[in-house]
């Protein structure tokens, strides 16, 4: 293990680079691609430095890492973060994140202000710096904390989280998810307005030690696999944070939905992909039932727990935003062309889930990859069927945005309609499977 010296220095560093770049973008006024700048700042940092301080960057991360080991007594000690490393690292991390903010303001001569977004206040801040700081600390401890989980996509999801709340939330909190973010913008703001990263600080901890608590629901312990139980909490959760993340990027108009909304699902099902195999749609469960993959009363307590999640993503995105939308053909378009739309693109989504993720026989290169490969599957259908039908592909997404859109007092029912069309591609899918992957294998047989 390295030293405590050369760890707090990585902190210090990945924590320089990730605030610069924040600062950077901010005060540059960068156009659409800056959440991603920003996400590929954390990821290149936590390939780089990950093998020597674990690449944390972040307080709220550390105080999640400490939360989830008190009661991992099976973990040898010398595996665990000493709780004075962990504050140690905490000041590495603030340090690194206040002196990339002077830097970024002695490159512009300016200042970014911590603030919640135009419109909102601290009740709606709060709402998302917690929701997208517990995904951010929870797919860390998913993918990158248990002993079992050796994996290279590990920077990966947890950067994608970063694009997820980035540009889901970023116009109502600014979009921190980090403690050293939020002292980094805000001390050399301090001229004009200082006192907001203290309240973010609340927020953000209040996500790292939820996320905690849940990772131990999913895993009790870090060498174990997930219980029934726990599968059931895997499904709401990832099923919650891709629906939060659909509901808010369309009802702020983010500039890159379908980017946001496919890292949402691919953080998601690297996070929970070992507690229950990360389905997160009704659609792909129905799939699998086909396929004889899943027994069809587990599958049900799946599906309900899919819907539940929905149904709660959009009740939490109306409290945060005080809106909803319809679900409905856009203005061009009928709904037999936004039929045709749901039904091919679902297809695509669950093949796709059905030939990365179930065959034994796929190459350990495809097992690694399955969750982008996945993920894809939404930035083709978002932006391909986002303007014909929305580009839904999930009934628990549709039933919640229904629900979400009922509850601001328009319709309800069309959630309906989009999940025969969605449940009839998946059906469609498996039967593209057995032409292809089932026949294949039939033919090797014989």
């Amino acid at each position: 293990m390295a030293t405590l010296n050369s760890r707090l220095i990585s902190e210090f560093i990945g924590t320089f680079v990730l605030v610069f770049t924040v600062g950077s973008n901010v005060l540059g006024k960068t156009q659409g691609f800056a959440v991603a700048s920003i996400a590929f700042s954390l990821m290149i940092m936590i390939y780089a430095l990950g093998n020597v301080s674990g690449a944390h960057f972040n307080p709220a991360v550390t105080a999640s890492i400490l939360v989830a080991e008190a009661g991992e007594s099976a973990k040898p000690k010398d595996k665990r973060l000493a709780v004075s490393d962990g504050v140690a690292y905490m000041l590495a991390q603030i340090l690194g994140g206040v002196s990339a903010g002077f830097a970024s303001f002695r490159l512009f001569n300016d200042a970014v202000n911590l603030q919640p977004g135009l419109g909102y206040g601290a009740k709606s801040a709060g709402l998302v710096e917690f929701a997208y700081t517990m995904f951010l600390c929870l797919t860390v401890l998913c993918v990158a904390h248990r002993e079992n989980n050796a994996n290279s996509y590990y920077g990966m999801a947890i950067a994608g989280t970063v694009i997820a709340g980035g540009y889901a939330a970023g116009s109502v909190s600014g979009g921190a998810f980090n403690p050293a973010v939020a002292f980094g913008l805000d001390v050399p703001s301090a001229g004009l307005g200082f006192g907001w990263s203290f309240a973010y600080l609340g927020f953000e901890l209040a996500g790292a030690v939820a996320a905690a608590l849940v990772y131990k629901m999913v895993y009790p312990s870090c060498d174990e696999k997930s219980s029934e139980n726990g599968a059931l909490v895997s499904e709401f959760l990832g099923t919650f944070f891709l629906t939060l993340t659909v509901g808010l990027n369309v009802v702020e108009g983010s500039p890159a939905p379908a980017f946001s909304i496919a890292f949402a699902l691919i953080s998601a099902i690297y996070a929970f992909g070992g507690s229950s195999g990360a389905h997160l749609n009704p659609a792909v469960t129905f799939g699998l039932i086909l396929n004889g993959s899943i027994e069809t009363a587990k599958a049900a307590k799946y599906i309900g727990a899919q819907l539940v999640g929905g149904i709660a993503a959009a009740l939490y995105y109306v409290a945060v935003t005080d809106r909803a939308f319809p679900l409905m053909p856009g203005s061009k378009f009928g709904w037999t062309a936004a039929t045709t739309a749901e039904v091919v693109f679902t297809a695509v989504l669950v093949l796709t889930v059905l030939s990365t993720a179930v065959p034994d026989s796929l190459k350990s290169v495809m097992k690694t990859w399955y969750g982008l490969a996945i993920g894809g599957c939404v930035v083709a259908g978002g932006f391909a069927a986002g303007p014909i039908s929305g580009g839904c592909l999930n009934p628990a997404v549709a039933v919640g945005i229904d629900v979400a859109n009922a509850v601001k007092g328009g319709f309800f029912g069309n959630s309906l309609a989009y999940s025969a069309m969605e449940l009839t591609g998946a059906a469609a899918a498996f039967g593209l499977y057995q032409a292809t992957y089932a026949a294949a294998d039939k033919a090797k047989k014989n």
